[in-house]
């Protein structure tokens, strides 16, 4: 072997060091060495140098082998060490190899030294290798738990599935999104677990897409383990393997159903905008041609007064056609609120209420019952009294025309405050005080299809002659005109109700003294029951910040399938009434026969009294929809803690 060797050598004797260095240049090493006999030179020479080995006298009058060896280890040295003596003992030579030496030589015998060498340089390098091999591994694997522990931080969703939509990795985020544990999901398909569809040529399409530019990026419709429906924003990338081929798919998605929601709503109101614009415009031209056709109607009889029948009564038709004209671009003026100024002023809107009730008590069919429900100190709004009057008109006559075989008319008002967790979810709310005023029917109901339609200008149901489609789109606009917003609620076949929100002159938040005031809970466990979505969430979000525990179901098939998992556990059942396959009704009715003491708040955006209700079902509290942090906190503290005093509130 021709190489260059660093060596120390530990010995005392000149001679022996000459005898060593000549062996070793034999076996064809040049060298670099140093000689050291003590334990500051051995430090020393350590400090400045790297070396490849060590070679040592096992015993000299002021230092030793052994010392030698214990400075190399205090400094975490790997150096092949070699120890040579000339009266070395077989005992001793296994204590030095324990210690950690090498190899051992007898001084008579250095025809050894060579291979030695080489063996321990090799075995040194080997052992460089395994360490290095080693550091890297741990190296990877720390890169490996960080990414990871980055992935479970990450409030996006991140998936690995193959090329047959089987998953392969599943993060904190998704089990948090789709409410899927990654135990539970790994190695199931993508496609039956998390989309409602049978349909699997998107999947191709985007398959393709992946194979020739490496990335696919686009909105999924998605279904949750308890079968919510969300949108998420999908970004897919193809991930390779060292060779190059492709080896998986990576999934980054964005949960963006309340973006989505707020965007339709946005979209919906800029198109409110424009075609208020355009109406604008033809209202007032279309007012200053029935003008002049009004005035004619009326001056004709006055200039021939000698007018046969058949004659006065086409004037008369045409007169009253001018005056249904102009009341009907009055209105379009109204929805636009261009060129149209109302009075303002601060009033109490209990007068017009009462006097809308009285209207439809006087002028609807018998066989339509009409109520009121007004609480008492009902606050106050800066309003055009006129304008708001037509509201509640345009409303009781569209319920009015839903109930043509009869039915119940109930018009209520109340004070509430619009918090944050409400706000988030209607883009026209904002926090403060309002009242409410609600209208609810008992008629045929609003098909989902085209509820949200129905305040669009001139779309109407009814039949010909009998609406011109302003009445809902002049109702919102004066509304909105006020800084108010309106909900609407339901369901075919059982009724639907209509909620006000005006900005009450009452600007005052109600005092809270932190989050206790609210009423946190004690870590009890409720199910929330609720077709809707955002409801659901918002339910949750707001209880788990509160200090309660939350299990979710989307309809009575899955709130009984959990209830009857969890009944021990479950503290309380707070559901909605009103939810397709199995009903609020139906529910109720189930768990009480699953178990007698069952605690139930009954929630609902379309019954406004609940006390028949309540009579049949006999749950223990109703929440009307919708519904304040305060009003959900209160109420659930006062079914679970029945002897602690409550404050008076009022909910939505």
């Amino acid at each position: 072997m021709n190489s260059h060797l660093r060596i120390i050598i530990v010995e005392d004797s000149e001679d022996d060091t000459l005898l060593t260095l000549r062996e070793l240049r034999r076996g064809g090493y040049t060298l670099d060495y140093v000689r050291v006999d003590t334990s500051v030179a051995m430090q020393s020479a350590l400090g400045q140098n790297s070396w490849d080995i060590v070679i040592a006298d096992y015993s000299m009058p002021a230092f030793s082998a052994l010392e030698a060896l214990k400075i190399v280890q205090s400094q975490k040295l790997d150096l092949p060490f070699i120890i040579i003596s000339g009266t070395i003992g077989e005992d001793t030579a296994v204590a030095a190899m324990k210690a950690g030496a090498h190899d051992y030589l007898i001084k008579g015998n250095l025809t050894r030294l060579v291979p030695a060498v080489e063996r321990e340089l090799r075995e040194a390098q080997e052992r460089h290798k395994r360490h290095s091999a080693e550091q890297a591994l741990q190296l990877a694997e720390q890169q490996i738990r960080e990414q990871a522990a980055l992935l479970d931080v990450a409030t996006d969703a991140i998936s690995v599935q193959d090329f047959e939509h089987n998953l392969l990795f599943w993060s904190k985020g998704a089990e948090r999104l789709y409410g899927w544990e990654t135990a539970e999901i790994l190695g199931k398909s993508a496609i039956e677990t998390l989309y409602d569809t049978e349909d699997v040529s998107q999947f191709k399409m985007m398959l393709a897409m992946l194979a020739k530019e490496g990335k696919w990026q686009g909105e999924l419709h998605q279904v949750t383990k308890n079968g919510k429906n969300i949108i998420v924003e999908s970004r897919w990338t193809l991930m390779r393997d060292q060779a190059g081929n492709p080896k998986s798919i990576l999934n980054v998605s964005t949960d963006i159903t309340e973006k989505k929601q707020l965007q339709a709503q946005f979209l919906r109101a800029q198109r409110l905008e424009s075609v208020g614009t355009l109406a604008s415009g033809i209202a007032h031209d279309f007012n200053n041609i029935l003008t002049p056709v009004l005035a004619v109607a009326q001056l004709l009889p006055l200039k021939f007064a000698n007018l046969d029948e058949n004659s006065q009564q086409l004037l008369n038709i045409l007169e009253d056609s001018a005056k249904r004209g102009a009341d009907l671009v009055k209105q379009i003026l109204s929805f636009t609120r261009r060129g149209v100024e109302g009075s303002c002023a601060v009033f109490q809107p209990s007068h017009l209420i009462l006097d809308v009730a009285r209207v439809a008590q006087r002028t609807f069919p018998k066989s339509i019952t009409t109520q009121t429900n007004i609480v008492p100190n009902l606050w106050t709004i800066f309003a055009d009294a006129t304008q708001i009057h037509q509201v509640l008109l345009n409303l009781i006559v569209n319920a009015r025309d839903a109930m043509p075989d009869g039915g119940s008319l109930e018009i209520s008002a109340f004070n509430t405050w619009v918090d944050e967790s409400y706000a988030r979810l209607h883009m026209d709310a904002e926090v403060g005080a309002y009242i409410v005023i609600t209208i609810t029917d008992t008629g045929t109901g609003i098909s989902q299809s085209i509820i949200d339609r129905i305040f669009d200008p001139f779309f109407t149901t009814k039949e010909v002659g009998k609406g011109t489609g302003l009445g809902l789109s002049s109702a919102i606009g004066i509304i909105k005109n006020h800084k108010g917003f309106l909900n609407v609620h339901s369901e075919l076949g059982k009724g639907s109700t209509f909620k006000i929100y005006l900005p009450s002159t009452k600007v005052t938040e109600p005092e809270v003294k932190g989050e206790t005031s609210l009423g946190n809970g004690n870590d009890e466990l409720i199910l929330v029951v609720d077709d809707e979505t955002a409801i659901c969430e918002i339910t949750k979000t707001t209880l788990l910040r509160h200090n309660y525990r939350v299990l979710t179901a989307n309809d009575g098939i899955e709130a009984l399938a959990l209830y009857t998992q969890y009944k021990n556990n479950i503290n309380l059942v707070l559901i909605d009434l009103m939810m397709p396959c199995m009903d609020g009704h139906t529910t109720i009715l189930t768990l009480q026969r699953i178990n007698p003491q069952v605690q139930i708040i009954a929630m609902s955006g379309l019954i406004s009294n609940s006390e028949n209700t309540n009579k049949s079902l006999n749950f223990q509290e109703f929440l009307p929809k919708p519904f304040t942090t305060q009003a959900l906190l209160s109420v659930i503290r006062k079914v679970l803690h029945p002897n602690i005093s409550q404050e008076t509130y009022k909910h939505c």
